[in-house]
């Protein structure tokens, strides 16, 4: 054997050997069948019916089902809300002694919307309640009466047996405000929110000692700061609209029938 067949026969066999891992995937000698769309007919002239195909089975989309915790189907009725219990049915006689009962134990007058909630009636009857027990008392006769002031409604002794009253709870002493101290609640009540400089300025003293006496009897408070300064403004209080009877401070007697004619200028000077 020459060197050229010896070359040749290692030639073939490196092309034709194959590797181990391939050996087993031997490419199939068999035709392989085309399906066409045409259908065939079985002898006799008769058509096969046509079966369900791999294409069909993967262009029909299967059933979905609903999600468990998902929005109820279309066509399921909805579960309906339970409605709110009704509203307790007071007659008269009921709905009278509930704010009598009510009204002897505030310690500040009560808006006819609180006691509404309370009592859970509408509001435009317990006004007209209210009303009712308030003029029955006066043509009563009774020693207290029903009155609306500082935007509620509240129990008061009437103003002829303030003498009985007074002896009773002072015990022959009399608590009055200073002349100072009123002046004082004036500046306040007509010009709220003001500040202490503003009050002291108006009154031509210094007001420190008076608007503490205010504080601590209830008829002033505090509302905030002034944004310029930050000095501290005052306001009257709802135990101030008690005192003097008024449902707001829009019911203060006007002003002007007492300054002088050129107090706009004595105004402007104390600034």
């Amino acid at each position: 054997m020459g060197d050229e067949e010896h070359g040749d026969s290692l030639a073939d066999q490196a092309a034709a050997w194959i590797p181990p891992w391939a050996r087993h995937r031997e490419p199939s000698t068999q035709p392989v069948e085309v399906p066409t769309t045409e259908t065939a007919t079985q002898p006799g002239g008769e058509d096969p019916s046509p079966g369900p195909t791999a294409a069909t089975d993967a262009a029909t989309p299967a059933p979905r089902k609903p999600a468990a915790d998902g929005p109820p189907e279309r066509g399921r009725p909805r579960q309906r809300v339970p409605s709110p219990p009704p509203a307790p049915v007071l007659d008269d006689a009921e709905l009278r002694g509930a704010l009598e009962a009510i009204l002897l134990v505030v310690d500040e007058p009560v808006a006819e919307t609180t006691l509404a909630d309370v009592l859970a009636q509408p509001p435009e009857r317990v006004r007209e309640m209210l009303r009712t027990i308030s003029t029955g008392y006066t043509a009563g006769g009774h020693g207290f009466e029903l009155r609306r002031a500082a935007g509620g409604w509240r129990l008061y002794t009437r103003p002829e047996y303030a003498g009985y009253v007074e002896r009773f709870v002072l015990d022959g002493q009399t608590v009055r405000l200073t002349q100072a101290a009123l002046e004082t609640l004036a500046v306040v009540s007509y010009k709220q929110p003001v500040t202490r400089s503003r009050i002291s300025a108006i009154r031509g003293v210094n007001c420190d000692g008076v608007i503490r006496t205010l504080i601590s009897r209830g008829l002033i408070e505090e509302c905030g700061a002034e944004p310029d300064s930050g000095a501290h403004l005052y306001r009257t209080t709802t135990l101030f609209l008690e005192k003097l009877g008024l449902d707001s401070i829009t019911d203060l007697p006007p002003l002007a029938p007492f300054l002088p004619d050129d107090v706009e200028d004595l105004a402007d000077a104390s600034r």
